[in-house]
């Protein structure tokens, strides 16, 4: 009778030994590819902690990656059918139709409808008939330039902005020269190597990107205003050359010149307010300013990026990962869960009805950062949204970028570069079609 009981203690305790490893085994685990401005990467792993332990059979692995290849590799990694389970992307158009439908994968398809923007929602769609939900804005960026407050009042010059609500782009960078050469700061004055942070100045100088039948429109008196003040701001020095000249042909950010004091004025958006937060601080006294005027208005570009979901050989040959997808992209969704991630992160939400956000600072600079980017998006330019919500907005916004870097250079004069601009642009349109 002992060793009957024996026999069955041994069975019993090997029974439980083994259904940590049957549990482990059923663990679905997804995989996210992600880029950080800020700090949205540590407070996302917080949230989907959170998830998982809600969750038990579902693990997600964060893989933080710089912007750059979120850009330029992911791409190409989700073409070689090596995508991962999600992913943060700014490029919304350039991947349709390899994006997962969520909507069989989502609880509630029309609480999505109501409260993200349908702007986005068509970005990420392959035509006019797909009807598809592939993802939600991880917030809503707005650009507009950053001042150094401090040293404006250093050099005992007025801030423009502080007495004018028509400061032009002329006006900032003559401004910007004094208070530099008054505190012998190293930079005037610069702007994110972008084509998207190029856009708004040149909206507002007069440009226009797309005519009454929307076809692209490059060469406009608007356009080569603001290229011409970009390209005197680095034949006099007063920028830096790093930015546009040193970044190997990809985007690149002077946020690093600003926030260790180096530059005057910086062209940027809000995106930033949380690195500032964190990597400023109060070390100086830092702000954002109205978007400047000229003869096109006074605009900045909205933008974002979108978390989305992509369609996987793992999850065709098995629809529960999808299933596991969309409960992870449910829960991020939720209203609640977006209130804590702009909060926290000190974004301007991509959810439209979150009312107003407690974000959690009590920074000054971050609090009068905010409220001037919210207050600049009644201001958007018709062009600006035409600009970021075309298919081809990379298209333009990258050989815009990448063009005048080389006037810059003295490689190409402006009129060469506006050509093939325009080549450029036409040769990216046809080969969409092909």
């Amino acid at each position: 009778m002992k060793k009957f009981n024996l026999l069955i203690l041994v069975a019993l305790l090997l029974s439980i030994a083994v259904v940590p490893v049957l549990a482990q085994d059923e663990v679905t685990e997804l995989r996210i590819t992600w880029y950080d401005d800020g700090n949205e990467g540590a407070v996302l792993r917080d949230l989907l902690d959170q998830f998982e332990a809600e969750n038990t059979d579902i693990r997600v692995v964060m893989d933080t990656v710089a912007y750059n290849v979120v850009l330029e590799q992911l791409p190409i990694q989700v073409e070689a059918g090596e995508a991962p389970d999600m992913g943060r992307i700014t490029d919304l158009p350039r991947m349709a139709g390899q994006y997962l439908d969520l909507r069989p994968y989502i609880e509630d398809p029309a609480y999505w409808e109501e409260n993200f923007p349908a702007d986005v929602f068509n970005s990420l769609r392959a035509g006019a008939d797909d009807e598809g939900i592939y993802g939600f804005p991880t917030q809503f960026t707005v650009t507009g330039p950053f001042i150094n407050r401090t040293l404006f009042e250093q050099a005992g010059i007025e801030v423009p902005s502080d007495t004018s609500d028509a400061v032009t782009w002329e006006e900032w960078t003559e401004v910007a020269v004094q208070v530099a050469e008054a505190t012998g700061t190293e930079f005037a004055i610069a702007m994110d190597r972008s084509g998207h942070r190029f856009a708004g100045p040149a909206i507002s100088q007069g440009a226009i990107y797309f005519d009454e039948d929307g076809e692209v429109v490059i060469d406009t008196e608007g356009f080569r205003d603001m290229a011409d003040i970009l390209i005197s701001w680095h034949a006099d020095a007063i920028t830096p050359a790093e930015v546009w000249v040193g970044a190997g042909g990809s985007y690149a950010a002077a946020a690093d010149f600003f926030i260790n004091g180096q530059l005057v004025v910086y062209m940027a958006g809000s995106w930033q307010v949380a690195r500032f937060s964190n990597d400023i601080a109060d070390a100086f006294d830092w702000e954002a300013v109205p978007n400047p005027s000229g003869p096109g208005g006074s605009t900045g570009m909205p933008g974002g990026a979108a978390l989305v979901a992509f369609e996987t050989e793992a999850g065709a040959a098995n629809p529960e990962r999808y299933a596991a997808v969309g409960r992870v992209m449910d829960f991020l969704a939720r209203e609640d869960i977006q209130r804590e991630f702009a909060a926290r992160t000190l974004f301007i939400p991509g959810h439209l009805n979150l009312g107003e956000v407690p974000y959690e600072t009590d920074l000054p600079a971050a609090q009068q950062a905010l409220a001037t980017f919210t207050a600049e998006i009644p201001k958007f330019d018709t062009q600006a949204y035409l600009l970021q919500y075309s298919p081809i907005v990379f298209a333009i916004n990258n050989p815009v970028r990448d063009r005048l870097t080389q006037v810059i250079t003295g490689e190409l004069t402006l009129d060469q570069a506006i050509e093939r601009i325009e080549q450029d642009v036409a040769d990216a349109i046809a080969a969409e079609g092909a």
